[in-house]
């Protein structure tokens, strides 16, 4: 079904009044918030999820409910196929694509003798060519002056503690990465940036685990992030104020990694 979106009056002066989202890996944590936003700022969402079908079909309900324009799409990272055909399907179902956020991502940490080749792909999988994959998917949709961000990490700077290796290489990749496909889309208008946080209090690295103590001893501002902190730096790089930015990796980390 092609349903073409026509901005409402009352939210024509939203900065994304009309646009439409696809979040990758957006049913939690930076995800769904980034999510929340984009919809507060008058886009229409597209709630991407692997396996949290429930959490994803409650936010949609959220947001809904708060006066914004919502769907949850089952769009699995470690299955290119499946992932390609959902941003196909949120494009042909709107008729257009604006806004990517690759928010998807996998952390294991074990020391180098214990780490599997199983987990090692899984994170590439996921936290590299997954990115890859609904990039190249979104940018065959996008018109000129799309907007493409990934969630990043601090870690690719820093990463103070052992057994993290695979997962600091996966973020590090983003930044090449970003630096290329800059090259490649910015002839369309298209911006490719990461986003990179510090510790921000998810399910995956709560402010109340185990080493929160110590990572916040090695920042500047000596405490967990906001989920909805990392949201408001995608959303500046998803609207109209962010045309001239792209190829950046941009630290949001507390100093971290100063």
């Amino acid at each position: 079904m092609n349903t073409a979106l026509h901005a409402n009056p009352s939210t024509a002066a939203l900065p994304l009044a009309g646009k439409v989202a696809f979040i990758h890996g957006g049913s939690r944590g930076i995800g769904a918030a980034t999510a929340r936003r984009l919809a507060r700022d008058g886009a229409t969402v597209a709630v991407g999820y692997a396996a949290s079908a429930g959490a994803a079909e409650a936010l949609v309900r959220e947001i809904v409910a708060g006066g914004g324009q919502a769907v949850a799409v089952k769009a699995d990272g470690n299955e290119p196929a499946s992932l390609s055909q959902a941003i196909d399907g949120v494009a042909d179902r709107y008729g257009r694509l604006d806004i990517l956020v690759n928010s998807a991502g996998v952390l294991t940490l074990a020391p180098l003798e214990q780490f599997t080749l199983a987990d090692f792909d899984r994170t590439v999988a996921v936290n590299i060519r997954s990115v890859f994959v609904a990039t190249q998917a979104a940018a065959r949709h996008m018109k000129d002056g799309g907007r493409i961000v990934n969630i990043g990490s601090t870690n690719a700077q820093r990463m103070p503690f052992a057994g993290g290796a695979p997962y600091a290489m996966s973020k590090a990749a983003l930044v090449g990465l970003v630096k290329g496909l800059a090259r490649d889309l910015g002839p369309r208008g298209i911006t490719v940036n990461n986003v990179s946080p510090g510790p921000v209090d998810t399910d995956m690295n709560p402010q109340t685990g185990d080493f929160a103590a110590t990572m916040h001893g090695l920042m500047a501002i000596p405490r967990h992030g906001r989920a909805d902190e990392i949201a408001g730096m995608v959303a500046y790089l998803a609207g109209p104020e962010a045309a001239f930015v792209t190829g950046a990796d941009l630290l949001i980390d507390g100093g971290f990694a100063a």
